[in-house]
């Protein structure tokens, strides 16, 4: 892998590289990074990978190469700003609704917020990075009290402390760096948007490449909640001298009667209603917008925070209302559900792009080198659906016994490589495919379903990871469980957080843990812990989902496989990942229980199983059981 990676660097040439868990991959692309004679990026989904590489990966190559003459070993980490704490809302304080700052944190976060006040001091002070992921423990809520986003932020010339600013000092480490570790979104928003981020780089390589389009689908998508019209609105007041803020807040208050009478769902063609209240919404703040003080150059320290941030607030509601008034092609506009009890987020609007591989292929394939990795990447036993995703069409790869080919269209050649797994599938994991039980329903989990969980757990005395399709499934095994086998341990997700779950799962082998996607691919468990991965039924995306239904239709509007594209090819993502909970390092044994027939059945479940690590197949309960009950019997031997 890392001569692929080295060549496709000096070549100019894309690359999608498929390695397993327990590869390597990472020191495969940090040497060739290193050696490139440019600025890399590396760009990851989960902070668990840019803590790996940071933290462990790097620091453990720097001193390996440190005596290597010619070799620049310098790498920064840069995320989005409201990832840092700001020093000026910690110093000079939080915007109320009206713009006015207020001094000290009131209510119940007070504490909190004070400690995290301390804290950035303290980095401040010792020259740390300021970063969130660094801070004590805390709310989504209780950071935004320290920190702002990129409209909120009053600009290093003229903030009075600029010169101290976290987020400042990381580019300007990034600047200085051969190698830069970030994330995929601030990716999108640098190379998509357009959106200066990161500093001229030569080469990117995404890591954990299966949930790239995702990410990007996610930097690209807005909102709009009524409460967000009448925030900015209230904002206004104190620097709006006419009828201009009152005006908006007139609009927020038609948007708001406007969708609480739509359904929730895709909105395919405008309603009259929704394209007027929109406008009114847009033109509002546009003319609010006008009504603020011209403000000159000034100098560090006069700038007027609260002002920015009001003013940001108003141009974050123009610039998402004129994106949905638009009622552009390439989006896809809806109305989300109102969430459950009364602290859940009431319906509002929101659009993201009806695809992204368009803007990818254009604004990051067409001028860098890109290096493409994770564990799922061949999907139906080829990378094409994931490349084609990505924007990389199929008749510019080159085949492992091609000649190198010229570049001939605005994006550059690209290969494959699968360079397999340290693991021995076919002799450490059985794929189990229940084909007696009936086809999963709407209603969730039948009495079918949840009998062959109750058989399957209690064979393996625990030790199982439950993958659901909803929590409501999720929870619905583990209450049958837990009734019919009280001598286990049974946890659902919501039972605690998710590292609390996952501890409690380690540490007592007779422990079952039951939830739905962030298990899917945010746990690992190596050893006896884990000898059960049950996947209640084949992930596909919901029909009524807005976002993926419009692409599946696009697809076939297209002339392809709407289903194909875009249904099984999520179902095989997902699903891959799954199945890679069980196998985790050589010496790992057990079942990947499928309890969905249609993957024995199907016409599509030729891919799907051809996308998973290459277990020995079976559909017999029996021995699946039988083999379940011996490696639980080891397990208790080994351990006593």
């Amino acid at each position: 892998m890392a001569e692929a990676v080295a060549e496709a660097l000096s070549e100019g040439e894309h690359l999608l590289v498929q390695a397993g868990t327990g590869t390597g991959k990472s020191l495969a692309y940090l040497v060739p990074a290193l050696l490139h004679d440019s600025r890399v990026v590396v760009a990851t989904a989960t902070l668990a990978l840019q803590h790996q590489l940071v933290e462990r990966d790097l620091p453990r190559l720097v001193e390996a190469v440190k005596d290597q003459p010619g070799v620049d070993a310098s790498y920064a980490v840069l995320k989005g700003r409201s990832n840092y704490a700001c020093l000026h809302r910690i110093r000079a304080g939080v915007p109320d609704e009206q713009g006015a700052l207020i001094e000290v944190p009131q209510g119940s976060m007070a504490t909190k917020v004070l400690e995290l006040r301390a804290w950035a001091e303290q980095a401040a002070e010792d020259g740390e990075t300021g970063e969130r992921d660094h801070a004590p423990r805390h709310t989504e809520r209780e950071w935004r009290q320290v920190s702002v986003n990129h409209r909120e932020c009053l600009g290093a010339a003229k903030c009075p402390f600029g010169e101290e600013c976290f987020a400042e000092r990381a580019r300007e480490k990034a600047q200085r760096s051969h190698l830069v570790v970030t994330n995929h979104s601030l990716l999108a928003i640098d190379a998509i948007e357009g959106v200066p981020m990161i500093p001229e780089y030569d080469a990117v390589v995404v890591d954990e490449a299966h949930e790239l389009v995702s990410r990007v689908t996610q930097a690209a998508t807005d909102e709009l909640f009524a409460a967000d019209v009448d925030r900015a609105a209230s904002r206004s007041q104190r620097h709006v001298d006419g009828s201009e803020a009152d005006d908006l807040a007139d609009a927020g208050d038609r948007l708001r009667e406007v969708i609480a009478d739509l359904p929730a769902g895709r909105i395919d063609a405008l309603p009259d209603a929704l394209a007027d209240a929109l406008a009114g919404v847009r033109d509002a703040a546009r003319a609010c917008l006008s009504a603020y003080p011209k403000s000159g150059p000034s100098a560090p320290g006069e700038a007027d925070p609260g002002l920015t941030q009001a003013k940001g607030s108003v141009q974050e509601v123009f610039a998402t209302a004129e994106r949905m008034a638009t009622g552009s092609e390439h989006d896809v506009l809806w109305v989300t559900e109102a969430g459950p009890g009364q602290s859940g987020r009431p319906p509002h609007l929101a659009v993201a792009p009806l695809q992204v591989w368009g803007p990818m292929r254009d604004r990051l394939l067409s001028d860098k080198v890109a290096v493409f990795t994770s564990a799922t990447l061949r999907l139906g036993g080829d990378f094409g659906a994931v490349a084609s995703s990505f924007g990389l069409k199929a008749s510019e790869q080159v085949r492992p016994d091609e000649a190198p080919r010229e570049r001939t269209e605005d994006v550059l050649p690209w290969k494959g490589l699968d360079v397999g797994s340290p693991f021995d599938y076919g002799q450490q994991a059985i794929l189990y495919v229940a084909r007696h039980l009936p086809p999963p329903g709407r209603d969730g989990l039948g009495p079918a379903q949840l009998d062959e969980i109750v058989e399957l757990v209690d064979a393996s005395e625990g030790r199982a990871l439950g993958l659901f399709s909803s929590r409501r499934a999720a929870e619905a095994a583990a209450e049958a469980v837990r009734e019919r086998l009280p001598h286990l341990t049974t946890l659902a997700q919501g039972d605690a957080q998710l590292p609390e779950l996952a501890r409690q799962f380690v540490e007592d082998p007779h422990t079952c843990l039951f939830g739905t996607l962030s298990l899917w691919q945010g746990l690992d468990v190596p050893g006896d812990t884990c000898q059960l991965v049950m996947i209640d039924r084949i992930p596909f995306p919901r029909p009524d989902d807005p976002l993926m239904s419009a692409r599946q239709r696009a697809a076939d509007r297209a002339g392809g496989n709407g289903f194909m594209q875009v249904a099984a090819t999520h179902a095989a993502l997902l699903m891959a990942q799954g199945a890679g909970r069980l196998v985790r390092t050589t010496t790992d044994r057990g079942v990947v229980a499928v309890l969905d027939p249609r993957l024995a059945t199907a016409r599509y479940g030729g891919f799907l199983t051809s996308s998973l690590p290459p277990m020995w197949t079976t559909t017999d309960p029996g021995l699946v059981r039988k083999a379940l009950s011996r490696l639980a019997a080891t397990a208790d031997s080994d351990a006593r």
